[in-house]
């Protein structure tokens, strides 16, 4: 070997180590296991998955994919609606025998879910491979009992909403087992035109409804494809169930056992829309709840509705159950019950229901109501199964507006106001009740001042007229005197005192009553309002309360809508009138009834002595001009008493009145003796 050939080896020699050495020092340098298992944990507890991926070892890699791996974390805790997570990982104490490319580390994991806080420990382990440490991470990291092939579940525990009951226990709206008629696509005849126009005829639906939900684009062949809800007892039963392809399944939903009859004392329910949901975006609901849309269901909202627990848990790859990690249980909502008589309710209702009309019943020592009627009325089960456009189409272009709320809602008195007129002036010793004013003709005006402008009274029936013959013939230039006497801001101020201005201490949306829209700034204003004409607006749900005055030694009752047993009678508005007024007018108003002259004779029932006040209140722009009258007629039984009815009825011009009520009045009353 030559020198040449030897020099040349050494060289090759030496620039190979170099190389050597060149990519050595071009190599990363292995990160420090600490720093491995940091860079893991900040990545996990921030739920940047992907950043976590790098860190593991390169055997699990081989198991499983970044895409996997980044699903399986993301489903998994958005499923179970992960809101915090806090992790703490330190290395265990150093084992002699432990290998030395192995490091451990205890995390400590707390999370908060929507079914409640999740707390556990767990070990971690670190390998080293060739150059760098990795995380030798498995399911179980994210629950110590979670294998690779197992499932995490959340389940809803149902709550249910608080039901309405009377005052017996007897349900108003309560939580029911209905049939949900459907269809399965595939067991329907050939055509299948022939099992939807039977089912339609049976359900009164419209064949082009059914077929729409037959077209969902959900809807597969073997899928039960609901249509409609159905009572349990239904007639129809047998007949719906022969239909070729029809199934069922029973559902809880909302019932209301008085349908109509009660309708807008309990309203109803109904789903969520867009609107609802941002207003109660902080309690909790959920785009697929029911919620209270009118009525005691909305004002009681939030004592009605439950609270849904929840359940999370692993099940194994069978689908058994292994463990719950964590479980929020069920808070049913609270049972209302209601003063109202559903006997009573129902009777009102069927004295009503032909006519646009209110009643109110009420227990006038106690303040318990125990009817509230609204006629004509609707269904309120219609709007759990599905109110079709034909159905919303006759309720909304009724004239007489069947959604209306007329026991809520502000009308003129009339007539009915003059007890409460009657009762300021001689509270205010501004009137002499035996004394008789002289009053001719059926019209009068004070002088030239009021221009054509004039009060018309029903009847001439007398001329020498004093507070006895003014209730029981219903003389408006009577009362009309008596207000001008008192002045507008004696009359304004000791009227309001009723309760006007105010909220009725109800969980109930009422119209707030009122004397004036601006104040009585003019005296024909004062004097119609001494009739319950003018601007006097009052709803017959505060009618009926302002006669508890004249039953309760002046003071006016506290209405009482739930019923705890012991109702004593809670006074609203003390000291009103002296109970010595109160009972002259008591006296004074069973004129109307029992006396043969009075205007509310045809409600007389022999062996029941009742007290009250009949009323017409006309709607017109113009005096002279005819227009709609509504009629009025308040009654209570005298001896010990136990009853006492508003009743309020439109369009009476062409039916003899206020009168048209007396025979309500008295089948109520008859009823309620029984």
């Amino acid at each position: 070997m030559t020198h040449r050939t030897v020099a040349r080896g050494v060289i090759w020699g030496v620039l190979f180590v170099a190389l050597l050495l060149m990519l050595a020092a071009c190599k990363p340098e292995m990160k420090p296991p600490e720093e491995v298992m940091d860079s893991f944990v900040a990545a996990w507890q921030k739920r940047d998955y992907a950043a976590m991926y790098p860190s593991l070892t390169n055997h699990v890699k081989e198991s499983v994919t970044q895409d996997a791996f980044v699903s399986r974390h993301q489903n998994i805790y958005e499923g179970i609606g992960l809101t915090e997570l806090n992790i703490t990982a330190a290395p265990t104490e150093k084992d002699p025998n432990a290998k030395t490319d192995q490091i451990r580390y205890k995390l400590h994991v707390e999370m908060k879910t929507s079914a409640g806080p999740i707390e556990f420990d767990q070990t971690a382990t670190l390998r080293k491979e060739e150059r760098a440490w990795g995380v030798d991470w498995s399911s179980s990291f994210l629950f110590p009992k979670l294998k690779d092939t197992d499932k995490v579940r959340v389940q809803t525990l149902l709550a249910k909403r608080g039901e309405i009951l009377d005052r017996q226990g007897h349900g108003l709206a309560i939580n029911e087992d209905q049939w949900e008629v459907g269809l399965v696509p595939q067991k329907m005849e050939q055509p299948s035109d022939e099992s939807v126009s039977k089912l339609a005829a049976l359900l009164n639906l419209k064949p082009e409804d059914i077929q729409a939900k037959l077209g969902a684009s959900w809807v597969k062949p073997e899928l039960f494809v609901p249509i409609a809800l159905v009572p349990k007892d239904d007639p129809r039963e047998t007949e719906l169930f022969m239909v070729q392809g029809t199934a069922y399944r029973t559902k809880q939903v909302r019932s209301y056992p008085l349908g109509a009859a009660a309708a807008h004392l309990t309203g109803y329910v109904g789903k969520l829309n867009e609107q609802e949901l941002k207003k109660h975006k902080d309690k909790g609901y959920r785009p697929d709840d029911w919620i209270g849309k009118t009525g005691l269901e909305l004002t009681l909202e939030d004592r009605l509705r439950g609270w849904d627990g929840q359940r999370i848990y692993i099940t194994d790859a069978e689908g058994r159950d292994k463990v719950t990690l964590a479980k929020r249980d069920a808070v049913d909502g609270e049972d209302v019950k209601l003063t109202i008589d559903s006997s009573m309710q129902r009777a009102m209702y069927r004295e009503l229901e032909n006519d646009a009309a209110a009643g109110v019943a009420m227990q006038p020592l106690t303040g318990e109501l125990l009817a509230l009627v609204s006629t004509p009325s609707y269904d309120p089960n219609l709007w759990i199964s599905g109110i079709s456009t034909e159905q919303w189409k006759k309720w909304t272009e009724n004239p007489d507006k069947p959604l209306f709320n007329r026991y809520a809602s502000a009308y003129a008195p009339g007539s009915a106001f003059k007890p409460i007129t009657a009762a300021i002036a001689l509270e205010q010793g501004m009137l002499d009740p035996n004394e008789e004013k002289t009053i001719t003709g059926k019209q009068w005006k004070k002088d030239s001042s009021w221009g054509n402008y004039y009060v018309t009274r029903v009847s001439e029936a007398a001329s020498a007229v004093n507070l006895t013959k003014a209730l029981m013939y219903s003389d408006n230039i009577y009362f009309a005197q008596v207000a001008l006497g008192l002045g507008a801001e004696r009359f304004e101020k000791a009227a309001g005192k009723f309760g006007f201005g105010e909220k009725l201490p109800l969980p109930l949306a009422v119209d707030v009553s009122s004397l004036s829209n601006a104040g009585i700034k003019k005296e024909v204003l004062l004097a119609d309002s001494g009739y319950g004409q003018g601007e006097v607006v009052m709803s017959p749900l505060h009618v009926a309360d302002a006669y508890t005055v004249f039953v309760n030694g002046g003071n006016m009752i506290k209405p009482v809508l739930e019923y705890d047993g012991r109702t004593t009678g809670e006074v609203w508005k003390s000291g009103l009138i002296r109970p010595e007024v109160s009972r002259m007018l008591t006296e004074q108003m069973k004129e109307v009834i029992q006396n043969p002259a009075g205007t509310g004779r045809a409600a007389r029932i022999d062996g029941l002595t009742l007290a009250g006040k009949t009323g017409t209140a006309e709607l017109k722009q113009k005096k002279g001009e005819s227009g709609q009258e509504n009629g009025w007629f308040v009654a209570y039984d005298t001896d010990k008493p136990k009853l006492l009815v508003a009743l309020m009825l439109e369009k009476v011009e062409s039916r003899g009145g206020s009168h048209h009520l007396a025979g309500t009045i008295k089948a109520l009353f008859r009823g309620f003796a029984k």
